[in-house]
């Protein structure tokens, strides 16, 4: 399926967690291992509002989340790698499985000439850990983390790096961008791509991504070829 102006999809640029990967719940577990490391406890006022903002800004980079949260630098990179040391060793733990149709949908995305890239909010180590557990490493064309691409979530950054690197397109309407919040679509909308499709598997809903300029919004990963092809 052509984009919003016509163009043909020839590269899909695919969240992470919540998209093609579900973490059952890590994040927020991990928040709280990274809360506590700064004197944060569970149940407090302080602990509730952390928590909300962090659910309201899924997608988002991290390190960014943490800057807002705890203001100095400092106490945002303590909290950033609080948070990615438990969130590897749930990872290592077995807590993270792939997206029911994620694996079918890439490889037959690819199968098709498509290039598929990978991209989150986590640091590059991170990543790196989840695709090695779910045994991805040859599973898509490219992975980026925000510090490949200059700025996360919901700057453009992602999609125009992703977009820049594969030299898949000649278009930045060429490009699907898929995701399950509504810093996903930001970066959608804001990188150019003709279409910009949101899940209903990861963090926001139908509403929230489509206020934030979702074109389509899907069940799954798995209704993305339907979509693309």
């Amino acid at each position: 399926m052509a984009g919003q102006n016509g163009a043909k999809t020839k590269l899909v640029v695919l969240d992470m967690a919540g998209t093609t990967v579900a973490d059952g719940g890590l994040v927020e577990m991990a928040f709280e291992a990274a809360a506590r490391e700064l004197g944060v406890e569970p149940g407090s006022g302080r602990h509730d509002a952390m928590l909300a903002d962090v659910r309201a800004t899924m997608g988002e980079s991290k390190i960014t989340v943490f800057r807002r949260l705890f203001g100095e630098e400092t106490l945002a990179q303590r909290a950033n790698i609080a948070f990615e040391a438990a969130y590897d060793r749930l990872v290592g733990e077995g807590h993270c499985a792939p997206i029911e149709g994620a694996e079918a949908t890439i490889a037959r995305l690819r199968d098709a000439g498509l290039k598929v890239v990978l991209t989150t909010g986590f640091s590059g180590s991170t990543q790196q850990r989840i695709i090695e557990a779910l045994g991805w490493q040859k599973l898509v064309d490219l992975a980026l983390c925000p510090a490949d691409a200059g700025r996360g979530r919901p700057y453009p950054d992602l999609a125009l790096a992703a977009f820049l690197r594969t030299g898949a397109a000649d278009s930045v309407a060429e490009m699907a961008v898929l995701g399950d919040t509504g810093y996903d679509m930001q970066c959608g909308v804001r990188s150019g791509a003709g279409i910009v499709a949101g899940v209903l598997t990861g963090a926001h809903d139908a509403v929230r991504l489509r206020e934030d300029g979702a074109t389509h919004v899907l069940a799954s990963v798995a209704d993305l070829p339907t979509l693309v092809l």
